[in-house]
């Protein structure tokens, strides 16, 4: 990858990863497999790596994507339970950084907060908050594996007479240590991904425990244990299982995905069928578990073995559909003048949502603001050289989409590397595009945020497809070059070029005059 030379007195690497959650480890691995002469460091803000996995400690917490697509392809999950729990994902990453050599390269406690981007060097300056201070580095590109929701806090709305509560309230992200739930009463505010995990590991020793839902979520029960991934090994060679694991479950979640968008309606029936079957008789399916959405219009809920409806079958949990009024001394006020009793009230009210880790973009001196761009197959912004960012698929595994981009950024960086070039930048040549929310479901997390996001638009590369296979033959034979991004030579370094030619040519000029004015003395 050509350049000028950096500032003598700044850091300067090739490659700065931001994040070392679960996309910026697989991005080190890819870039030390298929980039061995770019030099890189991962830069994490907080104390620890493994990102999402490091900072939910809430009971139960797991992932809600199968493990074998959520694992790295070069780095295969053996486990036979689909669902990973938080403390083997965690485990997981930390033995791949290990295993990989991406430990070392690591600086936990350094917070990215700006980065602006010269054209005249074709270098990212980037501003970071580390334990001994503020510090400056410098890059030829920018990866952001920072996910795409706030690590600080999570969303939380205001709650009305929480003062007057005589309770604990905790919300998931904040996890206490210490808290203790044996043997009391637990409401639990929220009906995503998180209350539905947190119910039933709650339920096993809280005296009851409430999930209160202002309206339901689509939630289905899945194996606890994968039986092929026992199976398989024993007719198969250890690669070969893996693979075949992964693509089955890549095919079943695209089928499930697919049948949901063109046949909401049987879908869920079925749904609501499975949840009859695993609740008492005669409960109210219709108004705890079937929602106003079509199902993966919001992520679907994955329940292993139907653990909440056996949490609620047993009498340990129960479910309330309405809204919160205000909190009481002894518990929570509903809009229908129902009281839930609790001693703990976990406020389980969702995420808010961050672009690149909140860090301040600008290009030539200018700011990036992040709404007014387009995302370039779903990884680079309109307008802005050098950078990726990584987000995951929305319908499927978070990796699956992750990992194609790592492996594009390095397609790109060789690419450079071998024609000269210094900067790509995505460039758009429609006046007018169509614009769309990057991320296309209907969650309350989502339209909360969607005007902080940057956009899609109507066609590829523009459009961010919600299809691995399409995705992954794109990245893998699409042409780097599309006449879309454009790739540059910046001037310092043009200069340079010339400099160092003409430079060259001096010194052989003058070595063949030397030579031929020796020639008489030599004969």
């Amino acid at each position: 990858m050509a350049g000028p030379a950096a500032q003598p007195d700044v850091e300067h690497v090739d490659v700065i990863v931001v994040g070392a959650g679960l996309s910026g480890i697989g991005t080190a691995c890819r870039l030390l497999e298929r980039c061995p002469w770019a030099s890189f460091t991962i830069l994490e803000a907080r104390g620890r790596i493994g990102g999402t996995w490091d900072l939910f400690r809430y009971p139960g917490v797991r992932s809600d994507s199968d493990m074998y697509t959520l694992g790295y392809p070069f780095e295969p999950w053996r486990g036979a339970e689909p669902l990973g729990r938080g403390e083997e994902i965690l485990s997981y990453l930390r033995q791949t950084a290990e295993r990989h050599g991406v430990t070392g390269r690591i600086r936990t406690g350094h917070r990215v907060v700006r980065a602006s981007w010269s054209s005249d060097s074709a270098l990212w300056t980037v501003d970071v908050r580390g334990p001994a201070g503020s510090l400056a580095m410098t890059c030829r590109f920018l990866v952001g594996c920072t996910g795409y929701y706030r690590y600080d806090h999570g969303h939380e709305p205001a709650l009305p007479g929480v003062e007057s509560f005589s309770g604990t309230v905790v919300h998931p992200q904040r996890w206490p240590a210490d808290l203790d739930w044996g043997g009391r009463r637990v409401a639990v505010i929220g009906s995503g991904a998180t209350a539905v995990t947190l119910v039933p590991a709650l339920a096993r020793s809280a005296e009851h425990v409430t999930m209160v839902q202002r309206s339901p979520t689509w939630v289905m029960a899945v194996p606890a244990r994968d039986p092929l991934a026992g199976l398989l090994p024993r007719w198969l060679p250890g690669r070969s299982a893996d693979r075949l694991l992964r693509v089955r479950s890549i095919a079943v979640m695209a089928l499930l995905f697919r049948l949901s968008r063109r046949m909401p309606r049987l879908v869920s029936r079925l749904l609501r069928r499975d949840a009859r079957r695993r609740l008492p008789a005669g409960y109210p399916v219709e108004l705890h578990f079937n929602p106003g959405y079509q199902p993966w219009d919001q992520r679907m809920c994955f329940v292993p073995d139907g653990d909440l409806f056996d949490a609620i079958s047993s009498g340990r949990a129960s479910v309330v559909t309405d809204t919160v009024r205000r909190f009481t001394e002894r518990g929570l006020l509903l809009g229908g003048g129902r009281e839930v009793e609790a001693d703990v009230v976990v406020t389980a009210t969702g995420l808010d949502l961050l672009v690149m880790g909140g860090i301040e973009l600008a290009v030539d001196g200018d700011p990036v603001f992040a709404p007014e761009r387009f995302v370039y197959r779903g990884m680079m912004l309109s307008g802005v050289p050098n950078l990726a960012m990584e987000i995951g698929y929305t319908n499927a595994s978070w990796t699956l989409k992750s990992d194609l981009i790592a492996r594009h950024v390095c397609r790109l960086l060789n690419h450079m590397r071998a024609h000269g070039h210094t900067h790509c930048v995505p460039t758009m040549s429609e006046v007018d595009p169509a614009r769309r929310p990057l991320i296309d479901l209907t969650s309350g997390y989502v339209r909360r945020s969607a005007h902080e996001l940057p956009s899609q638009g109507a066609r590829r590369p523009w459009l961010t497809r919600q299809s691995p296979l399409l995705d992954a033959l794109d990245f893998r034979f699409g042409r780097v070059d599309d006449g879309v991004i454009r790739f540059h030579r910046a001037d310092r370094a043009d200069r340079a070029d010339r400099a160092d030619r003409a430079d060259r040519a001096d010194r052989a000029d003058r070595a063949d005059r030397a030579d031929r004015a020796d020639l008489p003395a030599r004969r």
